[in-house]
């Protein structure tokens, strides 16, 4: 693999720093450290926003749909001949399986397809107004835009952000997390030998207390796009409610799982435990918290953890592995207070959680039983490898607990019956829900959440349009 990249991305080029420090990255899944990345201070945010608002003023916002277009399906053409190196990297910082790192790097090129055919197709309307005359809208692009990537799905997440901004005519200062930089940086590379002129995508990897506050209260950034955690977003809106900054804030998720009797239960059983224990369990999306009906919870129970212990953990770079190591020490950590607390509540543990032993940030996936509705494994969002399975019996019951959580962003329904499917479609309060599967994103869909797992959207056309300002013009006759 090439020397991963290490340096800022500004103004179409790698530079050092302004103060030229760095961030040292580990590797989860050996636990040794392998590059020092360059960690972005205020001065270099400040060359970066300069430089994104003179690409917007001198030429990018005002380009023809057809050149945008070009460019956009380059930058996918670019990414799919980058594809191995971008997986590679994505395994080497968060310790991501290679077989879903290079999926995720394909994802990342189909989203730049999808948006630079959604250029020509992007368009307002005509509008018959009771004076007469002609009205009709238009969308034009904000500006310039920070777009704030998580470490768990750092390379496809980055793409949902920056193609469709792009596409709508903004320039992009993406901020990666400071765990997972490198694909970042390689998207910021790639994009501008696409064909992107200098300063429309940039690339600042470093810590967001140091700059993230000054990307949010900057007077020439328009639009904050944030992936994460609920308490981050939340001090988002209120820097960005300052000066009424637009913000889509995609954030946790504690999502359910409901088995019906009527339905496959034994097909849903055996793939279950992918859907929360994909990505080591780091994901918002992970389906956490299972309610099962009571005449089948007994063997789905039986069912879902003899799939479980046959799930492959181990070594990133094979492909027959499904779950690789938590990102870092701390959140191995973290995870396991919340199974320590488990166990003092009384939570009885059907398999898992445990560390395996050698080096790397595993831990066995854990299956809880008899997990009080008031402790935190049911109620916090955990962000890994942990399911809780409860039985119900009464639906109105089962969908009050479903919805007394305080996230709304995934989940799967498995029954056969219609009727019910979307009755239950429509009273669980999510964002987003799958029945009879686990599927989650698709990037022609919109994606995001209820309640404290954020507003506005990412993916879709629904994504393009939140990266516009929406004008009405009147013409008298």
């Amino acid at each position: 693999m090439t020397t991963p990249p290490t340096q800022l991305f500004v103004d179409g080029a790698y530079r050092d720093g302004a103060a030229n420090r760095r961030t040292p990255l580990i590797n989860p899944a050996t636990e040794h450290p392998f590059a020092n990345v360059a960690a972005a201070e205020l001065p270099d945010v400040e060359a970066a926003v300069q430089s994104a608002h003179r690409a917007w003023e001198s030429g990018w916002r005002d380009m023809a749909p057809g050149k945008r277009t070009e460019i956009l399906f380059n930058v996918a053409r670019l990414l799919r001949e980058n594809l191995e190196r971008i997986a590679q990297l994505e395994m080497l910082q968060i310790g991501k399986p290679i077989a879903d790192a290079r999926d995720e790097a394909g994802l990342g090129a189909r989203v730049f397809e999808y948006y630079a055919g959604g250029i020509t197709r992007f368009y307002g309307q005509t509008i018959p107004v009771s004076r007469g005359g002609f009205d009709f809208t238009l969308r034009q692009p904000m500006g310039v835009v920070a777009a704030v990537v998580p470490w768990n799905f750092p390379f496809p997440i980055a793409c949902w952000k920056a193609a469709p901004a792009l596409a709508a005519g903004n320039c992009v200062i993406l901020k990666p997390a400071s765990l997972s930089p490198l694909t970042a940086l390689a998207l910021g590379e790639i994009a501008h030998a696409a064909g992107l002129p200098p300063g429309v995508l940039q690339v600042l990897p470093g810590s967001g207390s140091s700059i993230g506050d000054a990307l949010v209260t900057h007077p020439l950034i328009r639009k904050v796009s944030f992936t994460g955690s609920t308490e981050i977003g939340r001090r988002i809106m209120e820097l960005a409610s300052r000066d009424l900054k637009r913000v889509s804030l995609e954030l946790g998720g504690k999502s359910p799982n409901i088995v019906f009797a009527d339905a496959d239960w034994k097909r849903a059983a055996e793939t279950s435990p992918m859907s929360v224990f994909a990505n080591t369990g780091q994901d918002c999306c992970a389906r956490s918290r299972m309610f099962v009906e009571k005449s089948v919870y007994e063997r789905f129970v039986e069912t879902f953890v003899e799939a479980t212990r046959k799930l492959v953990i181990g070594d990133p770079t094979s492909p027959s592995t499904q779950l690789g190591p938590l990102v870092s020490a701390g959140q191995r950590s973290t995870v396991e207070e919340f199974l320590g607390d488990a166990r003092k509540q009384g939570s009885r543990f059907a398999c898992g959680g445990s560390r395996p032993s050698g080096r790397g940030y595993y831990l066995e996936p854990a299956v809880l039983l008899d997990v009080a509705k008031g402790d935190r494994c049911w109620r916090e969002e955990i962000f890994g490898p942990v399911v809780c399975i409860t039985p119900f019996e009464d639906e109105g019951e089962m969908l009050r607990e479903v919805n007394a959580s305080p996230y709304g962003l995934s989940g799967s329904v498995w029954t056969n019956d219609l009727r019910r499917a979307l009755r239950v479609s429509r009273l669980v309060q999510s964002g987003v829900l799958s029945v009879n599967s686990h599927s989650s994103v698709h990037v022609e869909a919109p994606f995001g959440g209820f309640k404290t797992s954020g507003l506005g959207r990412d993916l879709g056309m629904t994504a393009m349009e939140g990266y516009t300002e929406l004008k009405n013009v009147y013409v008298a006759e």
